[in-house]
Order: C-alpha cells, then structure tokens, then sequence
C-alpha cells in the first residue's frame, strides 16, 4: 500500500501529490480576483501513466469548488481535457 499525500501549497502556488514522501506531480496555478487560471501541470516521468495528475487535478478542482467561489481558467491542455471528460463540473470554467 503506497501513501499518498496532496496539497495545496500556497506559498509556491501549486498543488503537489507526493507517493511514499516522494514528490511525483504538480499542478500550477495562479489567482486572478475571481478565477484560478491552471497553466500547468507535470509528472516525473518514471511516474507517468499510474493516473497521479487526473488525482492531484480532481483533488484540485474540488478544492476550488469546496473553498472558493473562484472559476476556473484551463491554461494546461490537461486540465482541459479534464474538463472535456467531465463535463459536469463545466459550471466552474470561467464564461
């Protein structure tokens, strides 16, 4: 069983997903008054394809939906294709 950790680092601006206290993938953002624009996001390669940034951007997007009234600005294509395949939670993209 591996430990997973993610959280909201404000101070660096980003989300980060630790697996076992190693750092693995990270998701930038900055604020902009009412929207949170996601301009990028990275996984260390030899940790590519175990689903850590679709689980670092869920825990993201539901952060800013639980504790903002923010919207949301998909610079990222992954977040945008987040987005594409949930199309529920398009409510939150910025209009």
């Amino acid at each position: 069983m591996v430990d997973v950790v993610i959280e909201d680092q404000k101070d660096a601006s980003r989300y980060a997903l630790r697996v076992d206290g190693e750092l693995v993938s990270v998701l930038d953002y900055r604020v902009l008054g009412e929207q949170i624009s996601f301009p990028h996001t990275f996984t260390k390669p030899q940790h590519r394809g175990h689903g850590w940034a679709e689980k670092l951007v869920d825990f993201a997007i539901d952060d800013v939906e639980q504790n903002s009234e923010r919207r949301v600005v998909p610079m990222c294509w992954y977040v945008a294709q987040w987005f594409d395949a949930h199309p529920d939670r398009a409510g939150l993209l910025a209009r």
